[in-house]
């Protein structure tokens, strides 16, 4: 009952703006899987250095309403598009049950504000269509503030140090790193430096976009 009344009172709207549904068939077909994939010399070559590979669904700047649908997944607090988000990452992997899929953390802060984890949501959903274990290896041990407004310099600092293991977890050998967006690769790249301290010999990203 109380979801029908919100939904009256403020009806969903698709990404083009209809009114109804949070995504359209006409919308869901233009998202088009447009695969991206870094392989570890290409990343070396940009100086990540801890990363072996990323995969992406699409291209960032070229897949406008997947764009659309990530900003308002994460800044409009819509966690119902994670699962279509989630089925263009799991278009684009392989069948890889030695690993562990393993979100990217934010600090509590942020997850307080927001109401919930986009990388943790794309995880769990991907851990039920892939039937890959998830388990939540890594914590932020401090805030990075908003990565989306800085240079790759500004990132690179940003984010040294500010990830750690979990206490008591065991890293396994092979991990991939869950998040909605790869933009230089900082982040993921000190993740991928605690879990490869920590054991890793493979870490690789799955993410939504990459640009």
């Amino acid at each position: 009952m109380f979801g029908f009344l919100f939904d009256f009172i403020f009806p969903k709207r698709s990404l083009q703006g209809e009114e109804g549904k949070l995504i359209t068939e006409e919308e869901r077909k233009r998202m088009r899987v447009d695969p991206v994939i870094e392989t570890s010399n290409e990343l070396r070559g940009r100086d990540i250095e801890y990363l072996d590979r990323i995969r992406a669904a699409v291209p960032y700047e070229k897949s406008p309403l997947v764009k659309k649908a990530i900003h308002t997944f994460k800044y409009k607090r819509i966690p119902g598009l994670c699962d279509e988000l989630a089925q263009l990452i799991s278009e684009v992997v392989t069948d890889d049950r030695s690993a562990t899929l393993c979100p990217v953390p934010l600090h509590w802060s942020r997850r307080f504000q927001r109401g919930f984890n986009q990388a943790e949501l794309l995880a769990d959903k991907l851990e039920s269509i892939t039937n890959i274990k998830k388990e939540n290896l890594l914590k932020r041990v401090r805030a990075t503030g908003h990565q989306a407004w800085r240079g790759r310099a500004e990132r690179l600092i940003s984010v040294k140090d500010a990830f750690g293991l979990q206490k008591g977890k065991s890293v396994p050998l092979r991990v991939i790193l869950i998040d909605d967006l790869a933009t230089t690769g900082a982040t993921l790249d000190a993740c991928a430096k605690v879990l490869k301290q920590a054991g890793a010999e493979h870490v690789e990203a799955w993410v939504v976009a990459h640009g």
